[in-house]
């Protein structure tokens, strides 16, 4: 047995996914990222004495959402409390959070490893605001300090323990990510710091049941990085045992360039943040009516289409799975199909030419010139033997990018690529290309039928892609057999 083998790793997540409403969590500063440093700020985020907060009706909204989508129990009676901690860039000496009494508890996040689905616990999905942002490489003297993003409101979502490899964390991460995006609260985007990720990590024997002792590995900026980490600890905290050492309960941070992990401090026992309720805000009561009437407005989840793809529009479950990857791509898929019956075709355009195209030009789906009507009309003329695939995808699709008005027929028409039905027509390319490769004719009659392509390519090339190759097949099996 390895050394790997004979250790089980334990894994919690605490993701922060900032939310996407328009102002911060207690005053109306602008949420917008990349604007000049300390200009989305006012005397409520900048702490001046005798400023009072109000809170976003929206970031409850969206914890409910999240809660709800989440499987999540949704606490009825809520309120904040302050978490005193001094920071450079926390400009009150305070943060506002939910930490102690959490909007949303229980829950699970389902995920997917291996082809094995499996339910991570959750432990609670909080509310807080968001701190400031400390920049260490803008001055070679000097730690700048940028307090746009301070007030930003948060949801922190903790898992419990439930995880044992780092491919289960980087599909936890990859669930929660897909979910915000679904219902339009998070967008996910790690690198600008709208979504972040701590790992809580520890090792023991398989077998046993306490835990080890844990480290923290802070402020993972991409899912590949939550992986990375993870693998890097979990065989560092192996090593440290297997020498006999006994693992310091740290707090550490990644290193993306040499993929490793250091410390930062070590962590004796639990601050005392000593927690109070925040005398400036009012508890705040969720009623029945609220959390239905947000029940009802859920989109349809991945879940919940995978099954409606796979069952009712019986689509591989591969294909499945990829239109549901994001939003705009399953909704996009499904507004062609409200055009088409032939969910198949449709699912393969997607999934190919259009997608192709799209991340070329790095363009979102939904910003795709040609409209989900004219591509049910493409794929239309494609069904009915009119044109083929590949002369759609090739030279009609290049031309409905530039012209998304255009009928599709009518510039396969211009294009003069309508497929050549007619019999005779095709009989005589047949008989041409037969007549060019006696030897070949005969090294299939002798049983080498797979030859059959190579008259099939052969009369392809010189009608120039216009004679039907069903037809085509039909007339070549005649002929040689």
């Amino acid at each position: 047995m390895s050394h790997l083998d004979k250790y089980e790793a334990v894994i919690g997540l605490e993701v922060h996914a900032q939310l996407l409403t328009k102002s911060k969590l207690f005053c109306g500063d602008s949420t917008s990222f990349g604007s000049p440093p300390n200009t989305n700020v006012s005397p409520v985020s900048l702490a001046h004495p005798g400023t009072l907060p109000v809170m976003n009706k929206d970031a409850i909204d969206y914890a409910i959402k999240l809660g709800l989508a989440f499987n999540c129990d949704i606490v009825r009676k809520n309120y904040f409390a302050r978490k005193n901690y001094f920071y450079p860039d926390l400009p009150k000496g305070y943060q506002v959070s939910q930490h102690t009494t959490p909007i949303c508890k229980n829950g699970y996040v389902a995920i997917c490893v291996d082809s094995i689905t499996s339910e991570i616990a959750l432990n609670s999905i909080h509310l807080e605001e968001d701190a400031g942002k400390s920049i260490h490489d803008a001055d070679i003297d000097y730690t700048c300090i940028d307090l746009n993003r301070a007030g930003v409101p948060l949801l922190e979502i903790v898992s419990e323990p439930d995880m044992h490899t780092a491919e289960e964390a980087f599909a936890f991460v990859t669930e929660i990510r897909k979910i915000a995006r679904y219902l339009q609260i998070c967008d996910g985007n790690m690198e600008e710091g709208s979504m972040r990720c701590d790992a809580n990590i520890s090792v023991r024997l398989r077998g046993e049941k306490t835990l080890g002792t844990k480290v923290e590995v802070k402020n993972l900026n991409s899912i590949r990085n939550v992986k990375r980490a993870i693998d890097f600890e979990i065989n560092r905290l192996i090593c440290i045992l297997e020498k006999g050492e006994e693992v310091i309960q740290q707090t550490r941070s990644f290193d993306a360039s040499n993929g490793t992990t250091f410390s930062l401090r070590d962590k004796e026992e639990a601050n005392d943040y000593r927690y109070f309720p925040e005398p400036d805000l009012t508890p705040f009561l969720i009623t029945e009516d609220k959390i239905e009437t947000i029940r009802k407005s859920l989109p349809d989840l991945p879940a919940d289409l995978e099954k409606k793809f796979t069952e009712q529009y019986q689509l591989p479950l591969t294909d499945a799975r990829i239109l549901c990857d994001d939003r705009e791509t399953a909704f996009f898929f499904q507004d062609i199909i409200k055009h088409i019956a032939n969910y198949k075709a449709a699912a393969n355009w997607v999934l190919g030419p259009i997608r192709s195209y799209v991340n070329e030009s790095n363009i979102p789906i939904e910003k795709l010139p040609v409209s989900p009507q004219v591509l049910a009309k493409l794929i239309e003329i494609v069904d009915n033997g009119s044109v083929s695939f590949g002369i759609a995808a090739t030279k009609i699709f290049p031309v409905l990018l530039k012209f998304p008005e255009k009928e599709p027929i009518i510039i396969a028409e211009e294009l003069n690529v309508i497929l050549e039905k007619n019999d005779d027509s095709i009989h005589a390319w047949v008989d041409e290309v037969l007549s060019k490769m006696p030897d070949k004719v005969q090294e299939y009659k002798k049983g080498k039928k797979n030859l059959i392509g190579l008259f099939s390519g052969e009369v392809k090339r010189i009608s120039k892609g216009k004679a039907d190759m069903k037809t085509v097949n039909q007339i070549l099996n005649q002929k040689l057999n």
